[in-house]
């Protein structure tokens, strides 16, 4: 059952307008990621995924990601529209982050522009941020998305959302 979309505000982009299949397009957005006191991102060279229901996910390009933090963590997973993904760690000192970040290393032809950017969940870090404004992880801890004052939900991951 589709849930009735919220009122879109000025300024704001309904994720009920977004495509299914899911796309993949560069966004001009200066994405931010902190963490223990260190910059794990820094990129305004990000791809944003745009799906029906779900606010976007940031890949960001490898350079715009700190030299060292990266450790390619256990296990993988498969998306029918991106393909085989692979995880990361992030390591800060003698703190790690499991499994917060994804990529695919050789995504689908409509994907191809993904190709070794990484993805990272919001939740598990100090401050996430696209254009100066602190993120909302998406519900659910499931999904990656990023929930920011630009965009109307409902979002999927909400209790009831597995069939949206």
């Amino acid at each position: 059952m589709r849930p009735r979309p919220d009122p879109t505000g000025p300024g704001q982009e309904s994720v009920w307008g977004f495509p299914r299949p899911a796309i993949a397009e560069p966004s001009p957005a200066h994405i931010v990621i902190e963490h223990a006191g260190t910059i794990v991102a820094d990129s305004r060279a990000t791809i944003r995924t745009l799906e029906t229901s779900h606010p976007p996910s940031y890949y960001i390009p490898p350079a715009d990601i700190a030299e060292g933090v990266l450790r390619q963590a256990d296990g993988s997973s498969f998306c029918e529209w991106k393909g085989h993904a692979v995880y990361w760690d992030v390591v800060i000192g003698d703190n790690v982050l499991p499994r917060v970040g994804w990529s695919y290393p050789d995504p689908t032809r409509a994907f191809a522009k993904l190709r070794d950017h990484v993805a990272f969940y919001a939740a598990p870090f100090d401050r996430c941020s696209v254009d100066g404004e602190t993120v909302t992880p998406q519900p659910g801890g499931f999904y990656g998305g990023w929930i920011t004052s630009g965009y109307s939900g409902p979002f999927k991951g909400v209790p009831g959302s597995r069939f949206w």
